[in-house]
């Protein structure tokens, strides 16, 4: 059945209103539960804690959040330079495809948590680890979408500029790369995500900031309320970079969408 544009289910303002709404529904479900059952509050904090919690902590919250934000910003856009420059050798070099898809496939395979101590140990406690394992989570996916992209490039379009004496990188540039840019942005909304589970599962083990560590040391001190605050502030950030990255989308590519 084709949607209507006319339609309110799929109008702007449904897509703002229905899931504001179910939100509101599941926190006023959440008071009501945990108020009935008061033994639930070490385990499932009041919404209205969570809420004071950001009254009382709203500076420490901050700092934590901005250090977050720029150890996954810094990883999320080293990916996305790797990943592209992985996914053009891989989508048009067979030799490459051979040597560095296996490659990939098996590092992307090792669980990123067990990298974190050593990466630790390379760089010392701090940001590098959380911004190093951000990136190491974020790039897998844009690489293999932009090589994925570049392969379903008709072969027929490659000859003609092939014969008109275009190289490579010309190729990429004037047909591979509008013709991956839908993978492409694709791939960023999989790997902004996974940009900040690296970060938070850096800061949880060898960080002395950010979410990750806030988040530790509030259920260190059972300081429940605090450390679901930090969960919506990780949420919250997720939202809005993954709303940047469907923006930009629209922007870049209005023909790639129906």
């Amino acid at each position: 059945m084709q949607r209507s544009d006319s339609g309110w289910l799929y109008s702007q303002q449904a897509a703002v209103l229905l899931p504001t709404a179910v939100v509101v529904l599941v926190l006023l479900g959440w008071e009501i539960l945990v108020r009935l059952a008061p033994q639930l509050k070490l385990y499932l904090p009041l919404p209205t804690d969570i809420a004071r919690a950001f009254g009382q902590w709203g500076d420490v919250i901050l700092n934590h959040s901005l250090r977050t934000l720029m150890t996954t910003s810094i990883g999320f856009l080293l990916s996305v330079v790797t990943g592209v420059i992985l996914g053009f050798l891989i989508g048009y070099s067979r030799l490459a495809y051979v040597i560095l898809y296996p490659l990939l496939v098996g590092f992307n395979t090792i669980p990123k948590v067990a990298l974190v101590p050593l990466l630790a140990l390379w760089f010392g406690i701090g940001t590098i680890p959380a911004i190093l394992t951000a990136f190491l989570l974020a790039f897998f996916p844009i690489a293999v979408n932009v090589a994925v992209g570049l392969e379903t490039v008709e072969p027929e379009m490659k000859d003609v500029l092939k014969s008109l004496g275009a190289t490579q990188w010309e190729i990429f540039l004037k047909v591979g790369f509008p013709h991956t840019l839908p993978y492409l942005f694709a791939s960023l909304k999989i790997a902004i995500s996974t940009a900040f589970i690296g970060s938070v599962i850096s800061e949880t083990v060898a960080s002395n900031g950010g979410l990750g560590f806030l988040i530790v040391s509030a259920s260190s001190t059972f300081d429940v309320p605090l450390a679901y605050a930090g969960l919506v502030v990780l949420a919250v950030m997720g939202i809005a970079l993954y709303v940047l990255a469907v923006v930009a989308e629209k922007a870049m590519i209005p023909w790639a969408r129906s």
